[in-house]
């Protein structure tokens, strides 16, 4: 990936553009909701008018930074190794987040305050209407992904490099997760770190793309099909099974994860790009 300096002007443009939309689309939502819609129904469907409004609010920047964006999705990038690691990193990070809930909730460490709450474990698979489903995933496992990438990866990381890479991996992590739930902030930044390093090996979008997209994907499982209830009693704490066993897969996957993104960094370093 060639060098870009990225301007200040541009970082500015980006931001204030990507704010306005995300305004744009919280209003849209409330309205949306305020019609009857369900509250996932009306996020999913407001998504989808960001692409549109930071298209018309960075038209110009579109043009003068059309050589960098299209150095970000160089087909030649896109090789089947690079979207198996992707994929596998992305099934990684959704492992891991599931073994540190399972040894929370073994642990005590997660727990309902609620003391009607169902003590379970009951858990049931089924999938809400195809076209939720659909909808689910076209916003958030391909659109959201592509304008994530492109304008915290893209633009606010590679204007950060001139602060040194480990600078512009953190903070534009940190750029990434306030965009996000607040209650999601800390696990937003360590996904990010991972994207951002993921960008700096490869030195295309590609990589962090497909990974951004798979955790995306598996999230949608979870939400539109996944229900269940976990909530042990205080007094049957800690759940050892459970708890050492969420514990082992845990330290199993972290060292897997860090070797996919030990090996694309080995392999981008004897790329002749």
């Amino acid at each position: 990936m060639t060098a870009y300096n990225i301007s200040r002007k541009t970082i500015v443009a980006v931001l204030v553009a990507t704010i306005a939309a995300l305004v744009g689309r919280s209003w849209l939502e409330v309205h949306l909701r305020q019609t009857g819609i369900n509250l996932t129904t009306a996020a999913d469907l407001s998504y989808l008018v960001v692409p549109p409004i930071l298209l018309v609010l960075l038209f110009p920047l579109w043009k003068t930074e059309k050589q960098f964006l299209a150095d970000q999705f160089q087909i030649r990038d896109l090789t089947l190794r690079l979207i198996g690691r992707a994929f596998a990193i992305g099934l990684l990070i959704r492992i891991l987040w599931w073994s540190q809930v399972v040894a929370g909730g073994s642990f005590g460490f997660y727990s309902s305050k609620d003391p009607d709450a169902i003590v379970g474990p009951i858990f049931s698979f089924q999938c809400a209407a195809p076209e939720i489903v659909f909808l689910g995933f076209v916003v958030m496992a391909m659109i959201v992904p592509l304008i994530e990438e492109i304008t915290n990866r893209g633009f606010f990381q590679t204007a950060l490099y001139r602060r040194g890479p480990v600078f512009a991996i953190v903070v534009s992590s940190m750029i990434f997760a306030v965009f996000h739930r607040i209650d999601a902030w800390p696990t937003v930044f360590l996904i990010g770190l991972v994207l951002g390093t993921q960008y700096r090996t490869t030195r295309s979008l590609w990589s962090s793309m497909v990974t951004h997209a798979t955790v995306n994907g598996l999230i949608q499982i979870d939400w539109r099909c996944l229900s269940g209830q976990w909530n042990p009693k205080p007094d049957e704490l800690p759940l050892l099974v459970p708890g050492v066993s969420a514990v082992l897969v845990f330290v199993s996957c972290l060292p897997m994860l860090l070797f996919l993104l030990h090996k694309m960094a080995t392999e981008a370093r004897k790329s002749p790009r």
